[in-house]
């Protein structure tokens, strides 16, 4: 091993001994941005794993889209379902699985994130209802879980042993604080600091809700402070960020350590925003697709990705 390799490899590890991430310890200053998606993507989700590769859906196909941090470039790995059938909230798991909201469609997939492969196709529709926008994920406590902006209800993906895929999805109804309305409801997916819990966002009300894992909701008072828009949701510690995809910022919220109320300290703009919708981070930085909702989509119209550094 040369002198140089050795350098290396002892202040890997000293960042890994501090408390960095590796994800943080391999970041670089040098990586791009912002860098573009195709023509007429039309993103909305966004996850990256441990490797820096990105994941973008797309809402008018349901493909899937994967760049590469270092450089920015990337390709198409999953054709979608087509026309109808969106792509919109993402998240990766440990054994290199997508779970990906199907919006309009009402429907959840699992595709494989190395092949692009299909693995599994949920119908999730709530009974008796005609419409459901299934909307963002997350993976907690031994499941996927899911919100639905139409209906009061999340959807439970139960993951079996080593995280084998169940035969269909559960219907949790949401009761307690929370009221739906008309337009976007239940939108943005978190665990709570303590884990013992989710955290949602109703994005036509701006109120953060804690929920229990049985549905039951009860709303995070914020001091009178609302987080209106609020769109794709990322905790870091007890600090929760929201995205506020149409004021074009992200929100911190300082929650105490039950998610039972919590103070937004800071709003974080950028002139590279334009209209993000979710978040997910890789060293030391934030990075979000730009979803362009106040621009006319055309099959030419450019999108992006932007970063910015965590506030």
């Amino acid at each position: 091993m040369s002198r140089r390799t050795l350098a290396i490899v002892i202040s890997t590890m000293l960042a890994v001994v501090a408390g960095a991430s590796p994800a943080a310890a391999h970041s670089s200053a040098r990586w791009p941005s912002s860098f573009d998606l195709p023509d007429g993507f039309q993103p909305e989700g966004i996850t990256i794993g441990d490797k820096p590769y990105a994941y973008f859906g797309s809402r008018v196909d349901g493909d899937i889209y994967r760049a590469d941090l270092r450089s920015g470039k990337g390709k198409v790995i999953s054709q979608g379902p087509g026309a109808g059938n969106p792509s919109v909230g993402l998240k990766i798991d440990d054994h290199g699985r997508l779970f990906v909201s199907g919006g309009t469609a009402g429907t959840a997939r699992v595709v494989d994130a190395h092949s692009g492969k299909l693995l599994k196709s949920y119908t999730l529709q709530a009974p008796g209802t005609s419409t459901w926008f299934i909307n963002d994920v997350v993976l907690a406590r031994g499941a996927a879980w899911f919100t639905d902006s139409r209906n009061a209800v999340l959807w439970k993906l139960p993951l079996g042993h080593q995280g084998s895929l169940p035969g269909r999805a559960v219907a949790v109804p949401l009761t307690g604080d929370i009221r739906y309305e008309t337009g976007n409801n239940a939108n943005g997916i978190a665990r709570t600091p303590d884990g013992h819990g989710l955290i949602i966002v109703q994005s036509n009300t701006g109120k953060l809700f804690r929920v229990g894992y049985d549905g039951r909701t009860s709303e995070i008072k914020l001091g009178g402070e609302t987080v209106v828009n609020g769109d794709g949701l990322w905790l870091r510690g007890r600090d929760l960020y929201v995205v506020q995809n149409r004021d074009n910022v992200i929100a911190k919220v300082e929650l105490d350590r039950w998610a039972s109320k919590g103070k937004v300290v800071s709003r974080t703009g950028s002139s590279s925003f334009d209209v993000p919708t979710t978040i997910a981070e890789y060293g030391k930085r934030f990075y979000l697709p730009n979803a362009r909702f106040t621009t006319t989509p055309t099959p030419t119209t450019p999108y992006n990705a932007v970063s910015v550094r965590i506030p």
